[in-house]
């Protein structure tokens, strides 16, 4: 590493954006994907809509508890 730096040509918030979205990746046990990803085939759906539509449901199911 050098001993200094020089940033005076450098340009504050250059690559922010405020309105990124972050998508966070979300990873399943092996039985679980496997299990999953054949009952989205079977439906003719992407593994992470029918992932949503489950944990959506899951949400309602609590949501409803209270």
């Amino acid at each position: 590493m050098k001993e200094r730096y020089d940033f005076s040509k450098g340009v504050r918030g250059k690559f922010y954006q405020p309105d990124a979205v972050f998508r966070l990746p979300v990873y399943l046990d092996e039985k679980v994907q496997t299990y999953l990803a054949a009952k989205a085939d079977a439906k003719g759906v992407d593994l992470s809509e029918l992932v949503n539509d489950l944990l959506k449901k899951d949400i309602e199911l609590i949501e409803a508890a209270k």
